[in-house]
């Protein structure tokens, strides 16, 4: 004899179903927003010792981020490519790092702008810089 579910027992499954998926999607878009926030922070720690090395070569900070990769008639004390793979890689969000000489908190910023790209705002759209790159 079979023996089948009631219309009941399956609205149960389908609410308790519906109501983990409720509670782990926000959960796991929060993962992956901190995810790329701290990926960025790794990212501008890396292009930071790649600018400190230039530097140490050079006994100056580079131009642009495109120094980096590319002997930009910096001569002979240039032993790039400082940042591997020949192109300056994107932010998490697709984005372009922003490299300012000088810059408003040190001699150097390097920024990411965020998931929107723009100046300022909060959580994944706040700007992650070099400066920032210690604060929790």
């Amino acid at each position: 004899m079979y023996k089948f579910f009631t219309m009941i027992e399956m609205v149960v499954v389908i609410v308790i179903i519906a109501t983990l998926a409720a509670v782990a999607t926000p959960l796991y878009f929060n993962h992956v927003k901190s995810s790329r926030i701290s990926a960025a922070k790794m990212q501008i720690g890396i292009f930071e010792q790649c600018i400190f090395n230039y530097r140490v070569d050079l006994r100056k900070l580079p131009d642009s981020l495109d120094d980096l990769i590319k002997n930009n008639s910096a001569g002979k004390r240039w032993k790039g490519p400082y940042l591997k793979g020949g192109v300056i890689p994107k932010d998490p969000w697709s984005n372009d790092y922003i490299y300012k000489k000088p810059g408003e908190h040190g001699e150097f910023d390097l920024i990411s702008y965020g998931a929107d790209g723009q100046p300022g705002g909060e959580d994944e759209n706040g700007d992650v810089g070099n400066w920032t790159v210690n604060e929790e």
